[in-house]
């Protein structure tokens, strides 16, 4: 997609602030620093559009990112950072399932992990929260500029196991800093927003 236009039309925290125009919705879920905001702005070409912080568990609302007056992407609260306290990993977790569990305009979910790493237990948990609603899912590997090439058939194994990943379940590796990964990932997005269309 070539985007011309992008507007954070809305930070929500509950179902009744949600946009009302109907564009399909694409979400972005992830831990902490995993790297979701480098995502954003590589997919919309802007360099600091969503905001990207050293600072763990930053965004707490649902910002939902409109490209082109014809749909959203949807940045989600990222998860499993300890710093947060009980209260409000609650908080964030039950504002996420309602947009998961209810929102009919959403056409997919885009789980990013850290592709240095084996998937955490939230990882995991994710994954498998957003199978069992059956919604389309894209993992992308992140940071695998941090990685040599040799390693990355590697790494894709490992990823796929711990997530015991669905093979109706697309894969996509992405690094921010070597511009690599963003049109595989707005190709699957274009495929999944289109099928209302």
């Amino acid at each position: 997609m070539k985007v011309q236009q992008v507007k954070l039309v809305m930070s929500a925290v509950s179902a009744k602030q949600y946009p009302s125009d109907g564009y399909p919705e694409i979400a972005l879920a992830g831990r902490s620093n995993v790297g979701k905001s480098s995502l954003i702005n590589r997919l919309i070409n802007r360099n600091r559009y969503a905001r990207t912080s050293s600072t763990p568990g930053k965004t707490q609302t649902l910002n939902f990112y409109q490209i082109n007056d014809e749909m959203y992407l949807v940045d989600v609260p990222g998860y499993g950072y300890a710093r947060v306290s009980k209260a409000d990993r609650a908080k964030f977790g039950e504002m996420i399932e309602e947009y998961l569990t209810t929102r009919k305009t959403l056409k997919g979910v885009v789980i990013l992990v850290d592709g240095r790493h084996e998937p955490t237990d939230d990882d995991v948990s994710m994954y498998q929260y957003v199978q069992y609603y059956h919604l389309p899912t894209l993992v992308v590997a992140t940071k695998m500029d941090k990685i040599p090439r040799s390693k990355w058939n590697k790494q894709e194994s490992s990823i796929k196991k711990k997530l015991q990943f669905n093979q109706k379940d697309d894969f996509v590796f992405f690094s921010a800093p070597k511009n690599f990964g963003q049109e595989a990932v707005w190709n699957w997005i274009d495929a999944h927003t289109q099928l209302t269309n």
